[in-house]
C-alpha cells in the first residue's frame, strides 16, 4: 500500500514541480517523496521509477495526440530511429523513469544514512 501511495504522490508532485521549476525537478520530487514516505531503498527506487514512468508516458501521449504525432515522427526521423515514434517514446519514458528512480533512491539512502 505504501508503494502505491508513493508512486501516486511522486507522479503528482513531479507534475506540480514541473509547472513551476526546471526539468531537473523531476529528480527533486521523488527525492522529497522518499524523505516523507520511508521505504527500503529498492522499494523507493521502484516507486520513483514507476511514478515518473507513468507520468511521462501520460504526458507524452497527451502531447503526441494533440498534434497527431507529427512532431514525434519528425524527431524520430532526425534521430535515425525510423518513422515510428514508439522507440522515441520508450527511450524518453525510460530516461525519465531512471531520473525518478535515482532521485528516490538518493532520498531513501539519505534517510538510511541518518539512522
Amino acid at each position: 500500500m505504501r508503494i502505491l501511495v508513493s508512486i501516486l504522490l511522486t507522479a503528482l508532485l513531479t507534475f506540480a514541480f514541473g509547472l513551476y521549476l526546471p526539468w531537473w525537478s523531476a529528480a527533486l520530487a521523488p527525492f522529497v517523496v522518499a524523505l516523507l514516505i520511508i521505504q527500503r531503498p529498492f522499494h523507493s527506487f521502484v516507486s520513483g521509477f514507476c511514478g515518473l514512468l507513468l507520468l511521462w508516458l501520460v504526458l507524452i501521449l497527451v502531447i503526441d495526440s494533440a498534434n497527431n504525432g507529427i512532431m514525434s515522427r519528425k524527431v524520430s526521423m532526425l534521430l535515425g530511429l525510423g518513422p515510428s515514434p514508439t522507440v522515441l517514446i520508450i527511450i524518453n519514458c525510460v530516461i525519465g523513469a531512471l531520473v525518478g528512480g535515482m532521485g528516490a533512491l538518493t532520498g531513501s539512502l539519505l534517510i538510511k544514512l541518518k539512522r
